[in-house]
């Protein structure tokens, strides 16, 4: 059984035969999964609204300045009218060795459990640098789940057992989070149980943050971020009160920086402060072959978005 709404995503997996539904629900037609409100403290988002939508509402702009700039650097202005936030979020891997068409003729540790990973030591220039294993080091690609983490936002769930919250830096697992949690690894990406759906997104307002997204990408049209970056600045006149920060394409999940957090507390932001702080926070990368290039380039990304946050670009 899969869930549709969008069609964006689940068409591309059937054809590509990476799912093979016996059913297909079309819950496109519940349009109370569609609004964008203010909820006492909380901004929320029904997942089935379009990421066209949310990139030019005014109340989106205000409070989550970096989500609305994630939705409409996402994929193309067509796409955009269709792809919802609930199906961006849940969306599967770029990884070129997983999306080829069935069967496959290589392994993959994701289509057939067991069978290895080729982008390991193969072509691997658009996979992780952080919280990868030798099972899997594909990234996931969506440009709102890493705005969603950064702005420490929730997604409300609901199934057979009631609702619950989950938080966006954890909805996403890594390789080293899925081992842990038993099964078959490689193929568990979310906290998100087979029997549950996103109803919602709530994302704290802070008066005082602003908030900003920069996409890498080979080509200014539609294409998926080679990095991307997040950050949300709290400021009392020329000193950051608090950051954060979050990187995509990257690992599985949108990646916090928490030691750069921390250390940008009481920091004057600017360029030559701001750098070399989130420059150490990236000593923890471990790039592959081919993508050594990301480190930088996620740094680089990662600075642009605080500065661009604290006015200061």
């Amino acid at each position: 059984m899969a869930i549709i709404a969008g069609g964006t995503e689940l068409l591309n997996w059937m054809r590509l035969g990476i799912a093979a539904p016996d059913r297909v629900i079309d819950v496109a037609g519940l349009t109370g999964l569609v609004r964008i409100v203010r909820e006492r403290d909380d901004l929320v988002i029904g997942a089935l609204t379009d990421l066209n939508v949310i990139g030019e509402d005014a109340l989106v702009g205000a409070h989550a300045s970096a989500l609305a700039q994630a939705c409409l650097l996402a994929a193309s202005a067509q796409v955009r009218n269709r792809a919802t936030l609930g199906g961006n979020v849940m969306q599967k891997t770029r990884c070129a060795y997983f999306r080829s068409e069935a069967p496959l003729p290589w392994g993959c540790n994701k289509r057939n459990p067991g069978s290895g990973c080729p982008a390991r030591n193969g072509i691997n220039e658009r996979h992780a640098i952080f919280g990868w294993t030798d099972a899997c080091v594909a990234v996931q690609p969506s440009d709102p789940a890493v705005a969603l983490a950064c702005l420490d936002a929730t997604a409300e769930v609901i199934g057979p057992n009631g609702g619950r919250m989950i938080k966006m830096t954890e909805f996403h697992l890594t390789q080293q989070e899925a081992a842990g949690m038993g099964g078959d690894a490689a193929r568990l990406e979310t906290r998100l149980a087979a029997d549950e759906v996103i109803v919602s997104f709530h994302i704290p307002i802070r008066a005082d943050a602003r908030s900003a997204y920069v996409k890498v990408r080979e080509r200014a049209s539609y294409e998926y971020a080679l990095v991307s970056a997040a950050a949300s600045v709290e400021l009392d006149r020329d000193r950051i009160v608090s950051a954060r920060i979050a990187l995509g394409s990257v690992a599985q999940r949108p990646w916090r920086l928490p030691a750069a957090e921390v250390a940008l507390a009481g920091q004057a932001p600017t360029r030559e402060v701001v750098t070399p702080i989130v420059d150490a926070a990236m000593s923890d990368a471990r790039p592959l072959a081919h993508n050594g290039y990301k480190v930088t380039m996620a740094r680089n990304a990662a600075v642009r978005a605080l500065l661009t946050a604290a006015g200061r670009s």
